[in-house]
């Protein structure tokens, strides 16, 4: 469902928290999954996941804390945060419970989710019963801390009507969500009271609200006699795209790199900026009087985005086996360009004619596999390759594949790129 999303990870960053549906999977888990991807750059910085989500089971006055060690799913076991529920002491909204957990879905069912996208984290998991929003998002603000801790809430929105009425009920309440109205009951959403205490936090915070999806299982895995309504939403502290001032800063980087491989200048430090620091796949791409020059990049996500361009830059610069290493004398002519790619998603196609079809000209990026063989073109690549037809073959060809290899046989990736490029360099004279 990850590989599949709609998200495109090209973010200056990742949500501060979530609102994520809490069905089966075959029913909501593409509805959670566009939230989910979004923090695919969070791996490594997200160390602290605060889970809230309604009671189904067994009713409790306030948000109750298990009393267990873990939680354990077939991933792995995710540990709770004592540090943590620690400093909750003193507030009386807050108490233990192993009946409420015992049998509660809500909560667990975002567990794995949680660890694909983000590796290793600790957990504080709470059932939300029988309380104020106000109580709710005092707890919230009490765990909120910073780029480390992320804040999920489960919920599903109404239950059981008939489709046309429940999108309509949905639609509304999306919107109450999107004003921040913390006037959402339990027949429009079974996690109100945690939704409601997250809507309070959140403008506490200054937070901005996006609308990811919203859809029911009358779109999914069930008829539309009686359906059920699935939201997802992130919570952004800042900026949620790029911006020229962002490229401007790569390409700072990008060619600082260069200059001091080159032993022209002394490499910067990188800027302090938390937006260098979730990892981002990249590639560098030199070019002198709009001929290829260098060109190496990362497919996957693998590094911080200011080490990847730094890395990239340098690469590109002296390490393109198809050219020798750019000198000192090359460096004023040479124009840098910095492409920042979306995560790839997997294409699923019947076959060449219908893969044809699909490919978006000047906007797709592609990743064709084929056993061991692996080959990319970024979607610049379509200014000199304009066919589709001709721009699999010269991908099956730099794969290292034979032109008789059946296109229904390669797997293949889609992504998008954002890119910044330096502006022409002009001999003047000086």
């Amino acid at each position: 469902m990850l590989a599949h999303s709609a998200a495109s990870g090209l973010a200056p960053g990742f949500p501060k928290a979530l609102i994520v549906p809490h069905a089966g999977y075959v029913y909501s888990g593409s509805v959670a999954a566009e939230a989910y991807d979004k923090l695919r750059p969070a791996r490594g910085i997200v160390r602290r996941v605060v889970l809230l989500g309604p009671c189904h089971r067994v009713p409790v006055r306030g948000l109750a804390l298990p009393d267990a060690a873990a939680f354990a799913t077939p991933l792995g076991q995710v540990p709770i945060d004592r540090e943590a529920i620690e400093s909750l002491a003193g507030l009386p909204q807050v108490v233990v419970s192993s009946a409420v957990h015992a049998e509660e879905h809500a909560l667990e069912v975002q567990l794995p989710f949680l660890q694909r996208v983000l590796g290793e984290f600790s957990l504080v998991p709470l059932a939300v019963g029988a309380a104020t929003p106000e109580q709710v998002a005092e707890v919230i603000d009490r765990l909120w801390g910073g780029a480390e801790t992320l804040i999920v809430i489960s919920s599903d929105l109404s239950h059981y009507h008939p489709y046309a009425e429940a999108c309509a009920i949905d639609r509304g309440t999306a919107q109450a969500i999107l004003d921040f109205s913390t006037e959402i009951d339990h027949e429009q959403a079974c996690g109100a009271t945690p939704v409601a205490g997250m809507l309070l936090a959140a403008k506490r915070h200054n937070l901005n609200v996006e609308l990811l999806d919203l859809r029911n299982s009358g779109d999914t895995a069930g008829g539309r006699g009686r359906v059920v309504g699935y939201a997802a939403f992130a919570f952004w502290d800042g900026a949620q795209n790029f911006a020229e001032e962002h490229g401007r800063t790569l390409l700072e980087i990008a060619r600082n790199s260069i200059e001091a491989a080159l032993g022209v200048s002394e490499l910067k430090l990188l800027p302090d900026e938390p937006w260098l620091k979730p990892a981002h796949a990249t590639f560098g791409t030199l070019t002198q009087n709009g001929r290829l020059r260098g060109c190496i990049g990362s497919l996957e996500a693998h590094r911080p985005l200011g080490e990847d361009v730094r890395h990239n830059a340098r690469a590109a610069a002296l390490s393109d086996p198809r050219f020798p290493p750019l000198t000192r004398e090359e460096l004023a002519s040479t124009r840098i360009e910095v492409s920042l790619l979306s995560t790839p998603k997997r294409l699923a196609f019947a076959d060449h004619a219908d893969l044809i079809a699909q490919l978006r000209p000047g906007e797709d990026g592609l990743i064709l596999e084929y056993g061991e063989a692996r080959g990319t073109f970024l979607p610049q690549v379509w200014d000199s390759l304009p066919d589709p037809e001709q721009f699999v073959a010269e991908l099956k060809r730099k794969a290292g594949l034979s032109p008789s290899v059946s296109t229904a046989k390669c797997g293949i990736q889609r992504y998008r790129v954002l890119k910044w490029k330096e502006a022409e360099w002009k001999d003047d004279g000086a």
